[in-house]
């Protein structure tokens, strides 16, 4: 899609779909249309969307300790991953520190990546099997062809990831709104414990 081309540049390398998770009838893909729509996914999706996205998604293996994301990673950012089995960490790294943080560790039912998927952006977080993984991935070339036959189910998915965002942004707001009161409280008590001279 031409559009696609224009927002995000070069498509990520095509997968093979004839082993993707296309049997609507499948214990495998009715599991991962149940986790797609789990609250750490995207619960606004109705049980036939998800088993629709869940058709254009490739069942995917990751072996303990593999870097799924990368942070900062700028080439391949065309795909999100759900989570089927095992746990993965999410790490990022902080300019006063050597060592990354451990931000998150995710099971089955959530979603990592589906922020550089909706943008095209540098990755913001690395993501690390810390077990053996089972997912499903969806990625750019089969989000457009899931835009192409299924145009409803694809709007739907993408205000169901949008709407995650947003949570994911108020979230973030929120904490930042309570370390900065917690800043002002640690600074408030330093001066009356360090006054400062009077001139």
């Amino acid at each position: 899609m031409a559009f696609f081309d224009m927002l995000f540049g070069a498509r990520r390398p095509s997968r093979n779909r004839d082993n993707a998770l296309q049997v609507a009838g499948s214990a495998g893909a009715q599991e991962a249309a149940y986790l797609l729509r789990a609250p750490t996914a995207l619960m606004q999706l109705s049980e036939v969307e998800a088993l629709t996205v869940v058709r254009f998604m490739q069942p995917t293996r990751y072996r303990a300790g593999t870097t799924i994301i990368r942070q900062g990673e700028s080439i391949d950012t065309g795909f999100m991953v759900l989570v089927l089995e095992g746990e993965i960490t999410v790490e990022s790294l902080m300019p006063s520190r050597v060592e990354p943080v451990t931000v998150n560790v995710v099971g089955p039912g959530s979603l990592i990546g589906e922020m550089s998927l909706v943008d095209g952006a540098a990755r913001s977080a690395s993501c690390t099997a810390s077990t053996d993984v089972r997912c499903a991935v969806l990625d750019r070339e089969a989000l457009e062809a899931l835009i192409a036959e299924q145009p409803a189910t694809a709007a739907k998915l993408m205000t169901a990831v949008a709407q995650r965002l947003a949570e994911r942004l108020r979230d973030n707001r929120h904490k930042l709104q309570v370390y900065s009161q917690l800043v002002q409280t640690m600074q408030d008590e330093i001066e009356q414990l360090m006054p400062t001279p009077q001139g």
